[in-house]
């Protein structure tokens, strides 16, 4: 005869998981099917079905429905198995049982963790084709019911809606196949507390290290290791939790260009102290070169007690060496003498005039400087971009 149509509806009770390590998902439902079998019909005038427990569908024909793409399911039997079996007086059926079924769901996780999930439960005849038994939706989208209390600790339910279509074997033949679809969108609260805010707390730890005096190498080195360290700490944790996918996540931009700012702020101390100490040679070979001595002419001699400023020693500029003092006045005072020419004074000249456009690398104070406004600016830039692309 023509193919037995077996109408089905659902009653969603709980989604109890979603797994993204195992990307599964597990449910349990109330899974209900509707068909007619004259050879169970009977005359009644006052009953109007007649209720029976397990025992009874093993003796009778019933749909042979399983879920495709299943992983573990089971029918509860607590007290006794959850079974129900309603036969009406015209023959017609409904069959019941109480199923927790735990099912693959294709996750992409390319935006994770500002991702949607959409997973889909598939219902189908083992062992019928489509021109035996004809599964359908009894209700349409009226046949899925879902609890008002079903919640989920890190996804928001969004939708559930069904779908039918027919599946094809290249062996057995058409089968009609029923889907129960539904979109969760993940909370962003909690990584927000757990990965975003940590992060970006160890890219503005790091920027401290910049008002720091560029002398001070253990508050320095030690402030920019513990910020490496920190945040290598929790791109470690939030992989752990994540299956190895070959593609790069969303948390993943995020955390390795904050992971890039963190790192860079290392190696901007780095180029100051190795700056530092290339114009400290410099200046030393610079001392070497034009070394002070002890006599100056009489005209053009000056006596300091000790200490003396810049200026001063700019002004004496272009002084000769002349005569020795005597060994009384060398002990009173000191005798401060720069024998600089005049020609030295004018390669000096074209020499700075030279390193004008090195003024900024050479100035560590001014690497410093640069990096208090171009670190804030640029990280603030690249968040604006990640939360305009990925929200």
């Amino acid at each position: 005869g023509p193919a037995i149509p077996v109408g089905v509806d659902v009653q969603v009770e709980s989604l109890d998981s979603i797994s993204e390590v195992d990307m599964d998902f597990t449910m349990t439902l109330y899974l209900r099917h509707y068909w007619k079998d004259e050879r169970l019909s009977f005359p009644s005038t006052t009953n109007k079905s007649m209720t029976f427990d397990g025992r009874l569908v093993k003796k009778i024909w019933v749909p042979d429905v399983f879920f495709v793409h299943s992983k573990r399911s089971f029918i509860h039997d607590t007290t006794t198995d959850n079974i129900m079996l309603r036969v009406f007086p015209d023959g017609h059926v409904l069959y019941s049982m109480r199923i927790t079924v735990t099912a693959m769901c294709n996750m992409d996780f390319s935006r994770f963790p500002l991702d949607s999930q959409t997973c889909s439960l598939e219902l189908e005849s083992y062992a019928y084709t489509d021109e035996d038994l004809m599964l359908y939706w009894k209700n349409g989208n009226e046949s899925l019911k879902t609890d008002e209390k079903i919640s989920l600790s890190q996804f928001l339910i969004q939708k559930f809606h069904t779908t039918s279509r027919l599946a094809f074997y290249s062996s057995t033949g058409w089968y009609n196949r029923l889907y129960i679809s539904f979109t969760l969108r993940r909370h962003i609260f909690f990584f927000l507390l757990q990965t975003y805010f940590p992060a970006t707390l160890m890219v503005m730890l790091s920027w401290v290290s910049f008002w720091i005096d560029r002398r001070a190498v253990p508050a320095r080195v030690s402030l920019g290791i513990t910020t490496v360290l920190t945040m290598s700490t929790i791109i470690t944790g939030v992989n752990a939790s994540m299956p190895r996918v070959s593609y790069i996540k969303a948390v993943d931009i995020y955390l390795w260009v904050s992971f890039v700012f963190v790192f860079l702020s290392v190696l901007e101390y780095a180029a100051v102290n190795y700056l530092t100490t290339v114009q400290e040679r410099k200046e030393r070979k610079l001392r070497e070169k034009f070394p002070c001595t002890c006599g100056m002419s009489h005209s053009k001699s000056m006596m300091l007690d000790g200490n003396y400023s810049e200026s001063d020693a700019n002004s004496l500029a272009g002084y000769t060496r002349s005569q020795m003092v005597t060994e009384e006045e060398k002990q009173e005072k000191m005798v401060v003498h720069l024998a600089m020419s005049n020609a030295s004074n004018s390669s000096r000249k074209r020499g700075l005039k030279g390193h004008v456009g090195l003024r900024i690398i050479q100035n560590t104070h001014a690497i410093d400087k640069y990096s208090r406004l171009i670190f804030p600016g640029t990280y603030i830039f690249f968040n604006l971009i990640y939360w305009s692309v990925f929200s």
